[in-house]
Parts: structure tokens; sequence; C-alpha cells
């Protein structure tokens, strides 16, 4: 009877109260949780900063590139400020770019992203057409270099130009435009060879010596590769190289532009209510 007399005076909206004060520890380990997901997958953003970094990078080389292209080209008149200023544009749009890539990366940012990945379609598009544009530009000049050795006639009575050419023989290893028979009855000192040729050029054409033309005063051997020979195989090699940069760059942007739409697709998932991403398990 005593304990059924005070039951009635018990605090019954203590055990209520207690009960929704436990509950706040654990709220508060979901909010923390909730703070230690992130809205894109930890490996896909690790990776994304990563190559942007690493593009950020090389974009300052290039940067860093024209600085000394910039000083060299300008202490040719001849040599204009175009071919530079389309260097300066491009290294500074790949670590803009790069730059954009990292932000987008670390904030997860929807119009970061968006912005990115707009760049990306950009540059693919831009570098596919350059690549073909070179492409053809090598046909054409593969084309035009008969018809140029065949005028070397013509071109050998400019004064510049054989004051070029002479400068050139002894450095690029080789004797005359089309041939040692473009100088005449007189070969300058600077087709002279001696021994076998193994300059910095000799992998891009057969080097060699061989004798002087004969009814001609100079040298007694003289280079077998004619100057024209060197210099066109040297454009191929650099039109390649280039083709090769340009397509390698547009598959990168196709690979980055997907990645970007993927991370997009992780964003919109996060902000529409969808699944969360643990960043401390990456």
């Amino acid at each position: 009877m005593y304990f059924c007399a005070h039951f009635p005076e018990l605090p019954l909206s203590h055990p209520l109260t207690v009960s929704l004060g436990q509950t706040t520890p654990a709220s508060k380990n979901t909010n923390n949780h909730d703070l230690e997901m992130g809205k894109i997958n930890g490996c896909l953003k690790c990776l994304f900063i990563f190559f942007n970094i690493v593009f950020a990078i090389i974009g300052g080389l290039l940067i860093f590139g024209a600085t000394q292209a910039s000083t060299v080209s300008s202490q040719f008149s001849s040599v204009g400020t175009s071919e530079t200023g389309w260097v300066w544009a491009f290294a500074i749009g790949v670590l803009g770019i790069s730059c954009l890539g990292v932000y987008a990366g670390c904030t997860e940012k929807e119009f970061a992203l968006r912005i990115f990945a707009g760049f990306m379609v950009a540059g693919m598009i831009i570098m596919l057409i350059v690549g073909m544009y070179v492409a053809v530009a090598k046909n054409k000049i593969r084309d035009a270099f008969p018809s140029a050795t065949s005028d070397a006639r013509e071109t050998m009575q400019h004064e510049e130009f054989r004051t070029m050419l002479m400068s050139l023989q002894s450095t690029v290893e080789c004797c005359g435009w089309s041939s040692a028979q473009d100088w005449g009855s007189e070969i300058p000192e600077s087709c002279a060879c001696e021994g076998s040729s193994e300059g910095d050029y000799a992998l891009f054409a057969e080097g060699g010596c061989e004798a002087g033309p004969q009814g001609t005063t100079g040298p007694d051997h003289i280079y077998a590769t004619p100057c024209g020979v060197r210099f066109f195989q040297l454009i191929d090699f650099a039109l390649n190289i280039s083709m090769g940069f340009l397509f390698g760059l547009a598959v990168t942007a196709l690979l980055g532009l997907l990645v970007t739409l993927l991370m997009l697709h992780q964003v919109k998932r996060h902000d529409g209510g969808g699944a969360s991403f643990p960043m401390k398990n990456y």
C-alpha cells in the first residue's frame, strides 16, 4: 500500500527526458559522420586532383619555355611575336584549366565541374582540329619538297641564302641544298667532312663523307647529304612529334571529360539525397 500510495508521485516525465537526452550524443556522431562523408568517391577525387597538378606543372614549364623562346626570337627581326604568342596562350591555358580542375576537385562544387567539363570539350575539339591541320601541312610540305630542291639554283643566287646555308652546313653536316653542285666550281670549307659523320643530326639521315665533285675547288671530302634532305627530315620529325602531342592531348581531354561527368553525377546524387562517400577511407 505504501508503494502504491507513493507511485503516482514519481516523476513520470523524467525517464522520457533522459531518453531524449541520451539521443544527443548519437545525433552528434551522426553529424560528425556526415561531415566526414564526401560527395565524390575519394579515390576518384584524389586521382583527378593529382593529374591536374601534373598538368599545372607542365603549364608552368611551358610558360618558362615561352619566356626563353621570346628572348631568343626578339634577337631576330625576321621572326615576329605571333609564334611565341600562340605558345604563351597555350601555356597559360594549360595552367589555368589545371588550376580550375584542382579547385573543382577540392571544393566538389557543381558549377566549377561544369566549367571544367566545358573546357575539356573545347580543348579536345581544338586539339583534333590543330592535329589534323598539322597532318595536312606535313603532306603539303612533302609534296612541295621536290619543287623546292629543283629551284635551288635560282635560290643560290641570293647572297642571304648562301650565307645562311654556309652557316647551316657545318652545324647540320650537309653540303648544298639539293646537292654539292649547287655551289658551282667552288665548294666552301663548311662542306668539309673529316672521317665518319656522327654529329647530333646524324640520326635523321644517312651521314658520311664523299669525294668532292670533279672539276671543283675546295675540300677533298664533303658531306654526302644535301641540306634540303636534312631540313625536310628535321621538319618531318618535328611535325610527327607535334601530331603525337596534339592527339595525345585530345585523348587526355576526352578522359578528363568522362571523369568530370562521373564526378558531376556523384555530386548530383549526393545533393539529391543519395549516398555519400567516406573520405577518411582513402
